[in-house]
């Protein structure tokens, strides 16, 4: 399979740094995951009457209202073709928000060849489906900005509910590191949640390992 990521990128997938292109390009031939373990130096939130709204989200993986400093972080990409047959990549997040706690932001994203975008399936239900476009900036990094918004079934979410997402990765050569930075915004409450800091990565072999089963969503949405 070609990875997802390389399908909605088409040739600017080579504009990527190496190391990009390798995580990026799990495909679950060759590398069937990428497993990412750092620490986010940052993780927070925005006003205190959005906390309830965030808790909630916990509920399904999605989004969750605590916030920290130096909170250790993995991340979970895994290629596998789903049930409907379609390349899928998954996107399992975990933080360790305190001693006691473990956070987790769950994502599966599917590409459509009809619709030539990478489509970010949010949640342990995939109740929500993002469009993303994604773009390489003059450094090699990655950048995603989030687009459309539908719930399971296809209809629109309405603009005021929406989180737009902008998130943009990108390789240390110096520290041989990963950077991430991600921010999610709504258009009439302003910053809702982010988080920013640096990972290493270990590439899983094809041959060394399947799927985890906890990594992948417990109903699959077949739009796209």
């Amino acid at each position: 399979m070609t990875s997802v990521f390389q399908r909605a990128l088409g040739t600017n997938f080579g504009r990527l740094h190496p190391q990009l292109q390798r995580r990026f390009g799990v495909d679950g031939d060759t590398d069937v995951g990428c497993v990412g373990t750092g620490i986010m130096d940052r993780v927070w939130r925005g006003p205190a009457f959005i906390a309830p709204f965030l808790r909630l989200g916990t509920l399904r993986h999605i989004l969750f209202p605590e916030t920290g400093v130096g909170i250790p972080f993995t991340i979970e990409n895994y290629a596998y073709a789903d049930s409907y047959r379609r390349p899928t990549l998954t996107f399992v997040r975990t933080f360790q928000v305190s001693t006691h706690c473990r956070r987790r932001f769950d994502a599966t994203m599917v590409y459509s060849p009809q619709r030539q975008v990478l489509v970010d399936y949010l949640g342990t239900h995939q109740h929500l489906a993002v469009d993303l476009h994604l773009g390489v900036d003059a450094t090699g990094a990655l950048t995603i900005r989030s687009g459309a918004q539908r719930f399971r079934g296809g209809v629109p979410c309405p603009a005021a509910l929406t989180g737009q997402a902008h998130l943009r990765e990108w390789y240390d050569d110096r520290h041989g590191r990963f950077g991430i930075e991600v921010r999610v915004s709504n258009p009439l409450v302003g910053p809702l949640f982010g988080y920013s800091g640096s990972f290493t990565v270990q590439y899983v072999r094809s041959d060394r390992a399947p799927v985890p089963a906890a990594v992948r969503p417990l109903r699959e949405n077949p739009r796209d």
